[in-house]
């Protein structure tokens, strides 16, 4: 009698966990496997996505721990009845956007691939300021390849463990590059006394470009995330249309008034 309620609790477990994994969207959980399909570029994105996602950055260490544990019970064939492939798909998010893979160890905030976008982006803002100075095209360029440099390290391989060294000379090279790149684009762009105003407005919003693509493979001595396909990357291909879009018109001569954008000016009448 008791082996069969036994059995019955078991089933009714059983089937609850069933209707629940039914009644949502999520595929069946893999250990170590990416969620979505990685054969289709929609697939690709939205791993990419889950990737980047900043939310990752708010989770507490109750919470990080937690799906830690929901992870150890699935693998090890000890996990309670109910649980969802929505809840271990989301525990494993949770463990690799925080805990280094080979290390267990946590990576510090801004360095992992989850903050790339929120610290990123204000490092992107500082290279695009107008009318930058050789100070702060100095200081911005460095500021942006020595956080390249870190999340690059915070993200390695450490089954292979590397010397410090390559990662200086890597490092010191993207630096050297980088700063001698957009100083010597910003000079020639200085230089140019054929360009308009407006067009060395433009020509200037692209500099950061080559300064910090060209330094790529320099940067990356061994394996590496390509910046091609960075997040801050999709944003800094953006960044310079609309930044150009929204600066104001500029005068045609000392004589004439600034009017507003779109807005002709009307001709000269006789006196």
């Amino acid at each position: 009698m008791a082996d069969t309620a036994t059995t019955a609790s078991a089933a009714a477990a059983a089937a609850a966990a069933s209707a629940a994994n039914a009644s949502t969207d999520a595929p069946p959980f893999q250990l170590g496997k990416p969620r979505f399909q990685q054969t289709s570029f929609y697939g690709r994105f939205r791993h990419f996505l889950d990737i980047i996602d900043p939310r990752t950055l708010f989770v507490t260490e109750r919470r990080l721990r937690e799906a830690v544990q929901l992870l150890e019970d699935y693998k090890h064939g000890t996990l309670r009845p109910g649980v969802t492939n929505e809840q271990l798909w989301s525990a494993q998010k949770i463990k690799q956007a925080i805990l280094h893979p080979d290390t267990n160890e946590k990576i510090f905030m801004p360095f992992r691939m989850s903050g790339y976008i929120p610290f990123g982006t204000p490092i992107v803002v500082g290279l695009l300021l107008p009318n930058q100075t050789l100070a702060s095209t100095v200081f911005w360029q460095w500021l942006n390849q020595s956080h390249n440099a870190c999340v690059n390290y915070a993200n390695r391989n450490a089954t292979k463990p590397s010397p410090a060294s390559k990662f200086i000379q890597g490092y010191l090279g993207a630096v050297i590059s980088a700063v001698s790149i957009a100083v010597g684009l910003n000079v020639l762009v200085q230089k140019a006394n054929k360009f308009t105003p407006a067009t060395r407005l433009l020509v200037q919003r692209f500099v950061p470009f080559p300064a910090v693509e060209v330094n790529s493979p320099v940067r990356h001595p061994g394996p590496f995330l390509p910046s091609l396909c960075s997040a801050r990357g999709f944003i800094f291909r953006l960044a310079p249309f609309m930044v150009v879009r929204w600066q104001p018109q500029f005068q045609t001569s000392d004589q004439d008034p600034p009017r507003p954008r779109g807005e002709e000016a009307l001709p000269a009448t006789s006196a």
